[in-house]
């Protein structure tokens, strides 16, 4: 099975007018969650980002906020980043332009009664995959992040070891890298993320959001 963990700078040319990484931040990494926030595991996100003093951005569902508003507040009090992540958690190439918009559109609202006045918003697709049109109606408000670096923790064929050894290895200063705050991640995740905190700590590196 093939697996990509490292976005390939060819996709990043054919699509500039999205965000990859931070470039030129010095050791800075930009830890993101998508999926939540879920009380059975956002909350255990949360502890061991305290731990390392680390910031992360949660690409969140909005039928998650809906479902879990008090999760997504925790996550807020620790000063941490929320983006929206679709309401349904939509797959973009099969959906509809003014589909897409509607439903991105759901969870702006819960994630704005969450952070009125928020001056920034982000934007992740789910799977990332987003058509043109799709992306044209959300670039005038939204920052539309992709990443550089997918752990691939939801990969249920895919040890806690070497999800681990594949997620250090690319990694780099500037990366935006993906985890996943959901029950189909929790195998993987539990092993991983604290043991990427630990590692990158230990070599200097801060977490911030995006």
């Amino acid at each position: 099975m093939i697996r990509f963990y490292k976005t390939p700078s060819l996709l990043r040319k054919l699509m500039p007018g999205y965000t990859w990484r931070r470039a030129g931040q010095g050791k800075t990494l930009y830890l993101t969650f998508d999926d939540g926030p879920i009380p059975e595991l956002t909350p255990w996100v949360l502890e061991q980002l305290q731990q390392y003093a680390a910031k992360a951005t949660f690409f969140c569902v909005g039928e998650n906020l809906v479902k879990h508003p008090e999760v997504a507040k925790l996550a807020l009090a620790h000063g941490h980043a929320l983006g929206n992540h679709t309401h349904n958690h939509l797959k973009g190439w099969q959906t509809p332009p003014d589909v897409y918009a509607q439903n991105t559109a759901l969870c702006q609202a819960e994630l704005d009664a969450l952070q009125p006045g928020a001056a920034k918003k982000l934007f992740r697709p789910p799977y990332g995959r987003i058509t043109a049109a799709q992306a044209r109606a959300l670039r005038p408000t939204h920052e539309l992040v992709m990443w550089d670096m997918l752990t691939n923790d939801y990969d249920a064929t895919l040890s806690p070891e070497k999800c681990l050894q594949m997620a250090i290895r690319h990694t780099q200063s500037g990366s935006i890298i993906v985890f996943h705050d959901s029950l189909k991640a929790k195998p993987n995740l539990l092993y991983v993320l604290p043991r990427f905190l630990e590692h990158f700590t230990r070599l200097g590196y801060s977490f911030e959001t995006l």
